[in-house]
């Protein structure tokens, strides 16, 4: 089967970014199936070119690299530019290149305006991926207020889940949401993964790259951006300094749009314990990960926000350890099941500092949730299984 994929942020683990479509895709290549990968090089991931476009080839995938990247730190007119353009240059290869069975996955939504054409003019089905729920999202956090740009992603949104053979989200709250707004919609849920292989022990004698003289510590390891809600964990650090405690280090792993501010609120209360850690490739962050009490998976208070499915949960997981997390949607649901971590009420930072505190002073329960959430890592999430699955679903749809 002949599989064509359009995704903006391709990268590797020698990348510092998601990889989802890279493990999903070497999967499928590793079982006779050729794909290409249309994508960009995004500030995060490891892909570099120089051409207007390249073609490479990592690990048997196929890449048609387009030099139309995407930031977070880029203006939203230059980002809405880099998107559009990507656009227009990958409808040349929806319409040229061969496939079986093609995939779109968003956001940005305009992603999906290739396949689409490839729809109308060659015949061609394919799978919208919903990553992220564009333009939703982007309108409740007030990143797309324009209301003719509004009401163009609204309509390619709705050609995209109409003509899509079955549309692909990423976790419950995003297909619940999908079937709410459009009744009829074929919908399967292919939750990002967690990478069991990758988070092995054979990482345990890793160097960190900071020295820790706490002997307890706590990761946030993704975007310091608008969706995050990163100084939730500093304001809980200040919680517990104000209250004496010395034992605890926070790891901040990761960049974006609101570093400099986080790293301004700490140097004004003097959190010592806070550190900074910059943007790493995917395989050093496991070696923070195997040897912390919980990691944190913190948005902001966004409705559309609690429909997410953060690689960071997912990552924590294949290390085996606990999530302190504040959405109220599915991953709320998630942790309260299965007891692989601590909820917290959005914006409430004495429950998230008292969160820290009962894992590292019950470390009978840390041990409890951490076994739970490998637990959940091997039975539910395992890249492989999810990887599989997706699989099934492509050829289902290339032989209707």
């Amino acid at each position: 089967m002949r599989v064509l994929f359009f995704y903006q942020y391709f990268g590797t683990p020698k990348g510092k970014w998601s990889t989802r479509v890279y493990e999903l895709t070497r999967r499928w290549v590793n079982q006779g199936h050729h794909v290409t990968v249309v994508t960009s090089p995004y500030d995060k991931s490891d892909i570099e070119i120089n051409k207007l476009v390249e073609r490479l080839k990592i690990d048997g995938i196929n890449l048609i690299v387009i030099n139309s990247g995407d930031s977070n730190r880029f203006s939203f007119i230059k980002r809405i530019w880099r998107f559009i353009l990507f656009s227009k240059l990958s409808l040349y290869y929806a319409l040229t290149e061969p496939f079986d069975v093609a995939v779109a996955s968003s956001g940005p939504i305009t992603v999906g305006l290739p396949v689409l054409f490839a729809r109308w003019l060659r015949r061609k089905p394919f799978v919208f991926e919903v990553r992220d729920l564009w333009p939703r999202g982007a309108m409740e956090m007030g990143l797309l207020n324009n209301k003719l740009l509004q009401k163009f992603a609204l309509w390619v949104e709705k050609l995209c889940y109409r003509n899509a053979a079955i549309v692909v989200g990423c976790s419950k709250g995003m297909t619940d949401d999908i079937n709410q707004r459009f009744p009829g919609i074929k919908t399967e849920i292919i939750s990002n993964a967690a990478d069991i292989e990758l988070f092995g022990s054979y990482y345990d004698g890793v160097k960190l790259s900071v020295n820790i003289s706490e002997p307890f510590y706590f990761v946030y390891a993704g975007s310091l951006g608008a969706m995050d809600d990163v100084l939730s964990i500093l304001k809980a650090a200040l919680i517990l300094k104000n209250k004496g405690v010395k034992n605890i280090s926070i790891i901040i792993i990761g960049d974006g749009a609101e570093r400099e501010m986080l790293s301004g609120f700490a140097m004004l209360h003097n959190l010592e314990n806070v550190k900074f850690i910059g943007l790493i490739p995917k395989n050093d962050v496991v070696g923070w990960l195997n040897k912390a009490v919980a990691t944190f998976v913190c948005f902001k208070p966004v409705p559309v926000l609690n429909t997410v499915s953060p690689n960071k949960m997912f990552d924590s997981f294949a290390a085996g350890v606990p999530i302190i997390q504040n959405t109220t949607g599915w991953i709320m649901e998630l942790v309260t099941q299965n007891k692989c971590g601590i909820n917290v009420q959005p914006g409430n930072f004495n429950e998230m500092a008292e969160a820290i505190e009962i894992l590292t002073k019950k470390p009978e329960i840390q041990k409890e949730y951490a076994a739970n959430a490998k637990r959940l890592a091997l039975n539910v999430f395992d890249r492989n299984k999810l990887a599989a699955r997706y699989l099934d679903i492509l050829k289902q749809v290339a032989n209707q």
